[in-house]
């Protein structure tokens, strides 16, 4: 039963160099989420809709920057370190299914955001601009409160459960990718 209690992490614990890179790779793209959530913010206060739409170009260009950013680390963390701590905890159930489940709200989000600003109408009316706004705004919350679960609970977790082989070989494989 002790094991099972070690479960709920301990942000305080060292981390192996992967898991730190996992962490300090949240840094730079917490500072894009945060850049572009107040532009989003900006653009629902705006009252004018072609100074909206304007605004609307210019997050969608962010979004595009901060995908393609958010990807290879989301593939390090989908590809490897989720595989490896599943063995361990399960994938269905527990702390992987809640990361998995997370990063695919976020991902659909900013999906049905780019999709849906890939070509805006002329006639596109203000509460349609907030809506695609809005799907940016809930991949925000989403990843804000996902990142600092990796960080206080998954990556420490990781780090306890992982053995020295296993951490060397998420380093290489997260290292390569």
């Amino acid at each position: 039963m002790e094991h099972i209690c070690g479960l709920a992490g301990n942000a305080s614990i060292e981390l192996c160099r992967p898991l730190r890179t996992l962490k300090e790779e949240h840094k730079p793209l917490r500072e894009q989420m945060e850049f572009l959530y107040n532009l989003s913010v900006s653009i629902e206060e705006e009252k004018d809709s072609e100074k909206m739409k304007e605004q609307l170009e210019n997050l969608r260009d962010g979004i595009v920057q901060f995908v393609s950013q958010l990807d290879p680390h989301s593939e390090k963390e989908e590809g490897v370190l989720f595989p490896m701590v599943a063995k361990y905890t399960g994938k269905d159930v527990g702390p992987i299914a809640v990361m998995e489940y997370e990063h695919d709200q976020a991902k659909s989000n900013l999906r049905t955001f780019l999709e849906k600003t890939s070509q805006l109408e002329a006639e596109v009316t203000i509460n349609e601009l907030i809506q695609m706004t809005q799907l940016y705004n809930e991949a925000f919350h989403i990843l804000q409160g996902h990142f600092m679960k990796e960080e206080e609970i998954l990556f420490p977790m990781a780090e306890q459960l992982l053995s020295n082989d296993e951490k060397q070989s998420l380093d290489i494989q997260i290292n390569s990718k």
